[in-house]
């Protein structure tokens, strides 16, 4: 293994997040609440520290000032450490006037910033992604087969193997074929006998294929060359990895853990309840690799009078009377008396109201910041700050799987429904 100095990882800020709409319309997706307690960012940086790997850039572009924020009160090193987490955002300069137009693109844009770090190994992560990874497994792969591009990769079965890249490798792990979302006969030709990397018999036929991660460790010198031979390449995936294969030493390296890719709202809320089940598949409480945020200070939650199962809550909830099950609670969550959650994520609160704040709204019928009482919510995310009155029935009585709210109240995405962040129900109102 190199010295430390000599590596170093940047986490990839995403596009748009269009996909998880509505909870990216104020922040980015690696800023969006994950648990609880934490932003999906938090992943991949905690895996790096908790794989040592101590020089971190986050790229971001799109709505970025939550996660700006969230990054610079977090993750704060000793002044003698030499360890950092630190934004590098799109800018115009004489050399590009434009936005990042990809994974790729984002990359070639911050070379500059990289450059003088005199690095021989860039690590390159995806910021919304779920998974727990020691990356010094991934970069003793990469340096033990001294390859040029080393990609993490993860078997799938056949029902979702179309929804990756797919590849396939040799009998010694090489990568020799690349194909972006196959389908038909084009995905049949992407079967492989994953007993190669490693499956034994029955898993290799449950999972025949090999998707890519997004995760990569690339020689620094070899991917400044790639990037500067193909200056029209945007994006890693798509075209940057395929014209590498053949012409590089492109290794594999086998995942086997629980990864998910949180780009939709549906993958986005069965990635959180699944975190309320008797063994989660990501598992909060491994005190081994802890997923790290930031340190709130909070007071501990308190119940009263409630009746709860299977769920899990974040520090500075005043819960009374309520009934709640299959369901994550985050910081400073308020929940009235009579109130009934099932199979909600209920972000929470910024900030809690003052007394006289709270009068205020008793007084011009405004509901407060949090869940009013005898409200009925199933299967739906609450984003934080959201204010929601008494006698409300958030339950999706029509059974839709899209449909948006007036004046943006709610929305239903993937049969779901979604609170925005600040937004306001009034009570009574039934969804």
């Amino acid at each position: 293994m190199p010295e430390k100095r000599k590596l170093l990882a940047v986490i990839l800020g995403g596009g748009a997040g269009t996909r998880l709409f509505p909870l990216t319309q104020q922040r980015s997706k690696p800023a969006v609440p994950l648990g609880g307690k934490y932003r999906l960012v938090d992943v991949p940086i905690s895996n790096c520290i908790n794989s040592d790997v101590i020089r971190i850039f986050v790229l971001t572009q799109y709505n970025s000032a939550s996660l700006n924020r969230h990054i610079a009160q977090t993750y704060r090193f000793s002044t003698f450490a030499d360890a950092f987490v630190e934004i590098l955002a799109a800018e115009q300069t004489p050399e590009s006037g434009q936005w990042f137009q990809g994974t790729a693109d984002a990359v070639r844009q911050v070379l500059p910033h990289i450059r003088d770090w005199r690095i021989d190994t860039l690590l390159i992560l995806s910021g919304d992604h779920l998974y727990r990874m020691d990356y010094r497994d991934f970069l003793k792969r990469h340096y033990e087969t001294d390859a040029d591009i080393t990609i993490s990769v993860i078997p799938v079965p056949a029902d979702s193997a179309s929804e990756f890249g797919l590849l396939k490798t040799d009998g010694a792990g090489r990568i020799v074929e690349f194909s972006e979302k196959p389908k038909g006969a084009a995905l049949e030709a992407m079967r492989v006998d994953t007993t190669t990397m490693g499956l034994n018999a029955a898993d290799a036929l449950a999972r025949p294929y090999l998707a890519s991660m997004g995760i990569y460790v690339f020689k620094y010198d070899k991917l400044e060359q790639l990037l500067a031979e193909g200056i029209g390449h945007v994006d890693f995936g798509r075209e940057v990895i395929p014209g590498a294969i053949g012409r590089y030493n492109v290794q594999g390296f086998l995942f086997d853990g629980y990864w998910e890719d949180i780009g939709t709202i549906a993958a986005f809320f069965k990635a959180n309840l699944d975190m309320t089940a008797d063994i989660p598949r990501f598992n909060l409480f491994d005190a081994e690799a802890p997923l790290l945020s930031r340190a709130r200070y909070l007071p501990p939650s308190k119940f009263d009078n409630c009746e709860i199962r299977d769920s899990i809550f974040s520090d500075g909830c005043i819960i009374n009377g309520a009934k709640i099950n299959r369901s994550v609670i985050g910081l400073r969550s308020r929940i009235a008396e009579g109130a009934q959650l099932d199979s909600a994520y209920m972000m929470g609160a910024d900030y809690y109201q003052t007394l006289d704040e709270m009068s205020g709204d008793i007084t011009n019928d405004h509901p407060r910041i949090g869940i009013g009482a005898n409200t009925v919510i199933a299967r739906a995310i609450i984003d934080k700050n959201a204010r929601i009155g008494s006698g409300v029935r958030l339950v999706n009585e029509a059974k839709a799987l899209e449909a948006d709210g007036p004046d943006g109240s709610y929305f239903i995405r993937d049969g779901i429904i979604i609170v925005p962040k600040n937004a306001v129900i009034g009570d009574g109102t039934v969804v």
